[in-house]
């Protein structure tokens, strides 16, 4: 394995190290591996990638696997010590706004949107495009891998399920070091933003940052919970650390920290 920025000028310019590998299991374990190894290698923002990730991980502890050069796999290795404990469930979120940030970019000028949906999927016309993994590091606490696959070149035909799309279904082409760029710069602002405002996601911006970004708000949602209850209601707003509220008929409010969240019907302009 070889530290490499050719193909990725970009990305070299904003992050201190850019490792490039033609395959692997999982850009996560890998990550998490080098910085348990030797964390001083691994500063703020140096990230792994691929296009060919054979054992990944997704949320909830699903399986990520795609054809070889079908998806980017990226991992990137983020220093929160400056960032309050309390307010660390932040972080992952905020990777998916600053994804949804970098996606849009690519896809400025065209017909199609590209909304967040709770906690951090990437959708673009609906349908999902991104998700994001993030893993506290054994032993190093304010180390936190942050895991994203887009899926870029992928053909319908390898799509994994329905409700998912890329780049080469919509007839698109995915500049992959500009959007890297673009992630790294926008995790970086709301990830400084939120350690100076000490932890207060207000105060921050990230919570308007989320509300701008996430298409869940306002919309019919059912949300599968991880002890199997399923809650149905109006996804109503993000509240200081992080959580979903859904109000549910019409009544009362329940507060979700973790689940599964389905779009029954999105809301209109």
């Amino acid at each position: 394995m070889t530290n490499q920025s050719e193909g990725y000028p970009l990305t070299a310019a904003v992050s201190p190290r850019v490792q490039v590998v033609a395959a692997t299991d999982s850009t996560n374990a890998d990550v998490v591996r080098h910085v348990v190894d030797a964390p001083h290698d691994w500063p703020h923002l140096s990230l792994l990638l691929t296009t060919d990730q054979r054992a990944g991980r997704g949320r909830l502890d699903r399986d990520w696997v795609t054809p070889p050069g079908s998806a980017l796999a990226v991992s990137v290795a983020l220093r929160v010590g400056g960032i309050p404990a309390s307010a660390r469930g932040w972080i992952p979120l905020l990777a998916g706004a600053a994804m949804t940030r970098a996606i849009a970019a690519q896809l400025s000028g065209s017909t199609h949107s590209v909304t967040l949906k709770w906690p951090n999927d990437v959708l673009i016309d609906g349908a999902k495009v991104c998700g994001i993994l993030a893993e506290v590091v054994p032993g190093h606490p304010d180390v936190v891998v942050m895991g994203a696959g887009v899926n870029t070149r992928m053909p319908r035909t390898d799509l994994p399920v329905e409700t998912a799309t890329s780049f080469a279904v919509l007839g698109l082409t995915c500049d992959e070091d500009r959007l890297l760029a673009d992630y790294l710069l926008a995790l970086d602002e709301q990830l400084t933003a939120l350690a100076v405002a000490g932890g207060d996601a207000a105060a921050a911006g990230v919570i308007a940052e989320m509300e701008a970004l996430c298409g869940t708000l306002g919309s019919d949602v059912s949300v599968s919970l991880p002890d199997g209850a399923t809650l149905w209601g109006r996804a109503e707003r993000i509240d200081a650390d992080g959580r979903l509220v859904v109000l549910q008929d019409g009544e009362y409010e329940s507060v979700v920290s973790a689940g599964d969240v389905v779009h029954v019907r999105t809301r209109t302009a």
